[in-house]
């Protein structure tokens, strides 16, 4: 015997970063409002941003320190200039920026409960943006459920 079970609802809405340069934006608000305002009560939200130079993450929100050791560590990991990378038509750090973002990725995937996003308590949504000038990203939010 079959079950009803609630209509599936999506919505989705685009919103845009203004990235100072390479470093963090916290969007953890924004992507919050609009999953409240979708109406979705259970389902999930992700979150993509269609850009090769920059990248999403959750990461603890509490201490700063968190994402600047985690910038000093790529800064190691993929340096600007380095003579391995040919491609380099915006400058030295065009390909690390592509780099650091496939490392990264540039979606992600969150559960919603009670209209909210069941992240953890220390836990913030970031745009991590790759280049040392600024840019304008566009993140979109889909989010699905009942």
């Amino acid at each position: 015997m079959s079950r009803a079970t609630p209509a599936e609802h999506v919505a989705q809405n685009a919103f845009t970063v203004h990235a100072r340069g390479r470093g963090f934006s916290e969007i953890t608000d924004k992507v919050a409002e609009l999953v409240a305002a979708s109406g979705v009560h259970t389902g999930m939200a992700n979150v993509f941003t269609a850009h090769t130079s920059c990248s999403l993450l959750i990461s603890e929100n509490a201490d700063p320190a968190v994402r600047a050791d985690l910038e000093r560590w790529f800064a190691r990991a993929v340096p600007d200039g380095d003579p391995l990378f040919q491609h380099d038509a915006e400058g030295p750090d065009d390909m690390p920026a592509h780099v650091r973002s496939i490392l990264t990725g540039v979606s992600l995937t969150i559960p919603v409960h009670g209209g909210k996003l069941l992240l953890g308590t220390w836990q913030g949504i970031y745009l991590w943006e790759h280049r040392k000038d600024p840019h304008q990203r566009k993140v979109t939010v889909t989010v699905f459920g009942h």
